[in-house]
């Protein structure tokens, strides 16, 4: 039988072990699901091409990048030849981000932007990776700790409410290939709204409506086979990339976008097709 001492240590190694876990995110994290039966009652929304209450739809996201966490950044390179970077390399080029500026970049996942917004806000700057989901959080907090990324925080938060920030708190907003993901896409861009300083800007880097017919029908048969083929074999994984191609097909095309945007309070807004329209890059400001 273990000794009095020994189960204090042992206790004493949990809390710490604990503390460790709690401490790995911001101590504002808040990843509260805004929809519950109480208040959407069995109001229905899209999960790629299925319907479901809007209460189980954050879930079934979380599950889906659980799942694929691990293999994300290896996927991205793969189901895009690697063009993904250049997407958001031209993303970044719209930001107009400077030094000593607040930077948030919402569902940032493995953090490819903030990392780059770390080195531009520099020392005086800041930026805060969020991301509803746990798992790519953690990856993505490895990875720019790893890289001396020492000017960034972490924080859990869902993108419909942005609970743990303030009003006018940052100069930038970002979300790269996270909005399509969002139960209540008008509430969150509202949020984006909110904590958007006057004179901010909003960039969207988002899957869209490939603007040649002929494109869009190649997209749509390497989407619904080799995406799933390509979970299957790399992250063991066919259903999430299966959900993947769906949630890009229900997304809002570009023009539709633009006037949601339009109607959450942002101005001067416009985009810019990418690949021919397979992702663009919407902009807005807070005036």
């Amino acid at each position: 039988m273990p000794n009095n001492n020994e189960m204090s240590k042992t206790s004493a190694q949990s809390s710490n072990t604990q503390a460790a876990k709690q401490a790995a995110f911001n101590q504002r994290d808040d990843i509260n699901n805004p929809h519950t039966p109480d208040t959407d009652g069995a109001e229905e929304t899209h999960f790629g091409y299925k319907t479901v209450n809007k209460a189980e739809k954050q879930a079934r996201v979380a599950d889906v990048f659980t799942s694929v966490a691990k293999k994300y950044d290896i996927m991205n390179d793969l189901m895009s030849f690697g063009i993904h970077r250049l997407w958001k390399r031209f993303a970044i080029s719209l930001s107009g981000v400077r030094a000593g500026q607040h930077v948030l970049d919402i569902a940032g996942g493995t953090g490819d932007l903030a990392k780059v917004f770390s080195r531009e806000v520099g020392r005086n700057g800041h930026v805060v990776l969020s991301d509803i989901n746990a798992a790519m959080l953690e990856v993505g907090r490895e990875r720019l700790i790893n890289a001396g990324c020492n000017n960034v925080d972490f924080v859990l938060a869902n993108a419909e409410t942005l609970a743990p920030f303030e009003d006018e708190s940052f100069d930038l907003l970002t979300i790269s290939f996270g909005l399509r993901n969002v139960t209540d896409k008008d509430a969150a861009l509202r949020s984006m709204y909110r904590v958007l300083k006057p004179g901010g800007r909003l960039l969207i880097l988002e899957f869209s409506k490939p603007i040649f017919e002929p494109l869009s029908k190649a997209y749509d048969l390497y989407s619904f086979t080799a995406l799933p083929l390509m979970g299957k074999l790399v992250a063991n994984d066919a259903e999430s990339y299966q959900y993947l191609a769906e949630s890009i097909r229900m997304h809002p095309d570009q023009q539709t976008l633009k006037q949601m945007m339009e109607q959450a309070g942002f101005e001067n807004c416009d985009y810019h097709n990418l690949t021919a329209g397979i992702v663009a890059v919407h902009r807005g400001f807070k005036a």
